[in-house]
């Protein structure tokens, strides 16, 4: 964990707060951390892995072909380039 050197304040709604709150006591953190956290999700770092994996995340749903026809087609793609 590194050192956190800079300080922010935000004003929010009373009712955000306690969302805050809530998310904060039942998973034994801390609302700061909460609010770091969602930070890094809504503008991860450029480059880092958490931002590679954002964008997979919330890459929009796509048809794929059952295993067998995948493994032919992954194949077939395998050969072209030899």
């Amino acid at each position: 964990m590194s050192m956190k050197t800079e300080r922010l304040q935000v004003l929010i709604e009373r009712d955000q707060r306690e969302r805050l709150e809530r998310e904060a006591a039942a998973r034994g953190a801390s609302v700061a951390t909460l609010v770091r956290e969602a930070i890094d999700m809504a503008f991860p770092a450029s480059g880092s892995r958490r931002a590679a994996a954002d964008l997979i995340l919330r890459a929009a749903p796509i048809e794929v072909p059952d295993v067998d026809e995948l493994r032919i087609e992954l194949d077939r793609a395998h050969d072209r380039r030899m």
